[in-house]
């Protein structure tokens, strides 16, 4: 079964949907998800004894249409169908079914009086039919347009369609002028032996069914989602202040962009707020007149009418109290001076703080304060005093803390001034001379003993080896 999208002339180009929701790969199946409609009353069980009997169809392209189901077949989205037509019949895959496609004849004002029916489900010699006259659109078109271009007619033709039994074409074509088909008619029918259909479409349709990337980078609107095409003039970029450049607000079409019409309304509402862009202002050097408009930035530019080189912007509420003084007979001051006054009035809000430029130095200079104390302070310290064991600490029966002992003094400062006061103690006898020996000694000595061992020599020797081992264990 085919799910219903641009390829789905045959079976063979099936995106492989068998499920009653319609395409599950709507990324790779072509455009399927341009005409499908989300059938939101799937899963809601009709309340009322009849039910609908009409099903939306769909053919080639974006050709869509709604059948009634006579014979009650049971139906369901992606079914492919054979259906009344004048002449012959059609083959066409089911697109939406319930009680939602009473919604759609509504919107599309749709008569159920001159409505065709739907036969039966296509069988396997009515998709042949189908699939052979598929396979010779290209070729088709080819030719016509050989046949067109030799009769001199200015017109080109953009898609053929086959109808399923091949008993009639279709040719969509695009033109500027009247076409006079008489001959052309003539001419097709006698080469392709079969009935001819010529149906006129705008640049728009046609580039709907060649498709195409946009100047956006993406898949053009019209090939994928917009269904109704919505006039665009040139006021739409007036206001949105672009500038008429037909080469950057055409499209591929040839036309102005769709796009246009999608923020209009936004700007519109702006706008709304804005004094008109005809506005003079009356100032003490001369007439003023307004040459552009910031829609985000609410702003006026104004230029004197003598000279309108020099462009000074003001806020939209300053203009407005302006032509307020003006209709009151009063003239406003200079353009300059006004601009001096808002921006000296207008305090500058800086939000990303790019004026404070130390913004990020007061936290390093404390940092760095910080770190130089914690230097200072470790040099003080003595070399070994964080490579000895820690003493135990002494735990009391009230868990209490230990008191604080006083630090020894260092022996170094001992030695220093023992050493100043030397030439004073020689000076006085033999007996101090001893005693001051005895005293080196018992300093030695308790530097022997203050000085703890360093197990981190050990550990390193072990990890390490020095190098007389290495030596001899390479001899």
């Amino acid at each position: 079964m085919s799910c219903g999208c641009k390829t789905s002339g045959d079976s063979g180009h099936s995106c492989g949907t068998k499920s009653a929701n319609g395409c599950e790969s709507v990324n790779t199946c072509g455009n399927s998800y341009k005409l499908s409609v989300f059938d939101w009353l799937s899963n809601v069980q009709n309340p009322a004894s009849n039910r609908c009997d009409f099903v939306e169809v769909r053919f080639k392209n974006d050709r869509k249409s709604f059948y009634k189901n006579v014979n009650n077949i049971p139906l369901h989205i992606g079914s492919v169908v054979t259906v009344e037509s004048s002449p012959g019949h059609d083959v066409g895959v089911v697109s939406l079914t319930g009680e939602l496609v009473k919604i759609q004849m509504k919107k599309k004002r749709f008569s159920e009086e001159g409505s065709y029916k739907i036969y039966r489900l296509a069988n396997q010699k009515d998709l042949e039919i189908w699939q052979e006259a598929r396979n010779k659109e290209e070729n088709v078109k080819i030719e016509a347009r050989k046949i067109s271009y030799r009769i001199g007619l200015e017109m080109k033709i953009t898609d053929v369609e086959y109808q399923g039994d091949a008993s009639k074409v279709t040719f969509y074509y695009t033109a500027d002028n009247r076409i006079d088909f008489r001959v052309l008619i003539k001419e097709l029918a006698g080469t392709f032996r079969t009935k001819i259909d010529m149906k006129q479409i705008g640049f728009r349709q046609e580039a709907a069914k060649i498709g195409g990337i946009g100047s956006c980078g993406r898949e053009l609107c019209c090939s994928t989602w917009l269904t109704d095409f919505r006039s665009v003039n040139t006021n739409v970029a007036r206001y949105q202040q672009l500038s008429i450049n037909p080469q950057k607000l055409a499209g591929q079409c040839g036309k102005l962009k769709c796009c246009l019409n999608y923020e209009l309304d936004s700007y519109l509402d702006s706008l709304s707020h804005f004094p008109p862009s005809s506005t003079m202002l009356d100032t003490e050097k001369g007439r003023a007149f307004c040459i552009k408009i910031d829609v985000f930035k609410k702003k006026m530019w104004f230029a004197y009418v003598d000279s309108s080189m020099a462009w000074y912007d003001f806020d939209i509420d300053l203009v407005k109290k302006l032509i307020a003084g003006n209709k009151r007979g009063e003239k406003a001051p200079p353009l300059e001076d006004l601009k001096q006054t808002s921006e000296i009035s207008r305090p500058s809000v800086d939000l990303i703080q790019e004026n404070s430029v130390d913004r990020f130095e007061k936290k390093s200079r404390s940092s760095n304060k910080n770190r130089s104390q914690g230097q200072n302070s470790n040099q003080n310290r003595p070399a070994n005093s964080n490579q000895g064991p820690r003493k135990p600490r002494i735990e009391n029966g009230n868990n209490s803390r230990p008191e604080k002992t006083e630090k020894p003094e260092n022996t170094n400062t001992k030695l220093r001034a023992q050493k100043q006061n030397q030439p004073k103690q020689q000076a006085q006898g033999q007996g101090q001379g001893q005693n001051q020996a005895q005293v080196e000694k018992n300093n030695t000595g308790a530097e022997a003993e203050n000085k703890p061992q360093n197990p981190a020599k050990k550990k390193f020797k072990k990890k390490f080896p020095p190098k007389k081992d290495n030596k001899d264990s390479n001899a």
